[in-house]
């Protein structure tokens, strides 16, 4: 791959619109929203457009979000109501919606397209930080139903030309995602999340084979249930991990929130 070649990223979302609201105790959030809002520059050139993957859509094929000028999905609730006017105008981009599709016939991988659904918060939450401005083309693709580890890591193998088009390819999930330990407010830090984080953290930094091996058989990673009862907010790390191809990854991000390790990773040519 060619030196221009834009990164794959998994990003941690935060809790519903947490970035941008008081939180107790405050500053719970503050480690995160700063890394999310100096991701442009680690970036190193502005992409021409974001495909974005959220653990908050799923479908029951690959679905691709193709509207010209996407709407919000204020998908939580119980939080303040001016987190219900947030805005973040980005603009759809309906031609790479049709290319990604293509690209996902050309790998034998059904697809479906949506014009109605907005952009959910796993979504516009982070990069309403990332790029503040709303000015970079967005495209929006489900996770599918029934969360097939090695179903996840193909979409992101018939994904990986799009980074050399100028298209950056985010995953938006949490590494650990356990909200009834998250709630449960305990003292120190989940070793479940602990040692599943260091298990994330080595296998990022395989060689490919072995990464995608790993990713494949998460279940069995140490902590591994513990820190996904459900497997969808790790599932967009899957994507991103099979668009890196062969370029190594590294943790990025290591923060310490609400009891938890919550971590992200990038995926970039050396």
């Amino acid at each position: 791959m060619s030196i221009n070649v834009l990164p794959t990223i998994f990003v941690p979302h935060g809790a519903g619109p947490c970035f941008f609201m008081d939180w107790n105790p405050p500053g719970t959030w503050e480690r995160m929203a700063i890394w999310l809002r100096g991701l442009a520059a680690q970036i190193g050139a502005k992409p021409r457009a974001v495909v974005v993957v959220s653990a908050h859509w799923q479908a029951p094929s690959f679905t691709v979000n193709a509207q010209a000028v996407p709407g919000l999905l204020y998908d939580y609730s119980g939080f303040p109501a001016h987190t219900y006017q947030l805005s973040w105008p980005a603009p759809g981009a309906p031609a790479l919606a049709g290319e990604i599709r293509e690209l996902l016939a050309a790998a034998d991988i059904d697809s479906a397209e949506e014009r109605e659904r907005g952009f959910d918060h796993g979504v516009f939450i982070p990069l309403k930080l990332v790029f503040p401005r709303a000015d970079v083309p967005v495209v929006q693709l489900s996770l599918r139903a029934g969360l097939d580890a090695a179903q996840h890591l193909a979409l992101g193998h018939a994904l990986a030309p799009l980074r050399e088009w100028g298209v950056l390819i985010i995953g938006s999930g949490m590494s650990f995602h356990n909200m009834q330990r998250l709630r449960s407010g305990g003292p120190g830090i989940d070793p479940d999340s602990q040692r599943f984080d260091r298990w994330l953290s080595e296998t990022v930094a395989l060689p490919r084979w072995q990464r995608e091996q790993r990713l494949v058989d998460w279940v069995n990673a140490p902590g591994a249930r513990a820190s996904h009862p459900q497997e969808e907010h790790l599932l967009p790390l899957h994507v991103v991990a099979g668009a890196a191809a062969d370029d190594p990854g590294s943790k990025v991000l290591n923060d310490l929130v609400l009891g938890s390790v919550q971590s992200a990773f990038m995926f970039r040519t050396t």
